[in-house]
């Protein structure tokens, strides 16, 4: 729900852009560097229109199109952005529903993540919570307040 709120921030100097972390996986095995360049590309033009927050999301995948590992796309889209002296002029946030485990959000925050959104760990947990798997005093209100 934070995320959504980012999503649609426009004020002062805060616009975000979502940036798509997929690529086509039917049409050869180049596809993976190709969605990189692509990618880093569009951050790149992001910064130029003034963008300032880059959400960098792996959402869609489906049978035509599978997520770039984020940890790759991100460190792609970091050090693009460093080589173009334009890095300190944006937040990278990564929405991704491969980091579950502490490791995974330290190696993101450590090669230059300002923040992560493991969707797929939040919804587990949300849907855990409501099937009871969890004692009744555990509430997603209380969770939710702790972080």
């Amino acid at each position: 729900m934070g995320l959504e709120k980012l999503r649609r921030v426009s004020w002062g100097d805060f616009l975000a852009a979502s940036l798509p972390m997929l690529f086509r996986v039917n049409e050869g095995e180049d596809q993976l560097e190709k969605a990189i360049e692509t990618l880093c590309r569009s951050a790149s033009q992001a910064i130029k229109s003034g963008y300032t927050l880059l959400i960098l999301s792996d959402r869609g995948v489906d049978e035509r199109y599978a997520p770039i590992p984020s940890l790759l796309a991100l460190s792609a889209v970091h050090n693009h952005l460093i080589r173009e002296k334009t890095r300190n002029q944006v937040a990278l946030i990564v929405e991704s529903g491969e980091p579950r485990e502490v490791m995974h959000f330290a190696l993101l925050l450590g090669y230059g993540a300002s923040a992560v959104n493991p969707y797929l760990a939040i919804e587990t947990l949300e849907d855990r919570l409501r099937d009871g798997v969890f004692p009744p005093e555990y509430t997603w209100d209380k969770v939710s307040r702790a972080t």
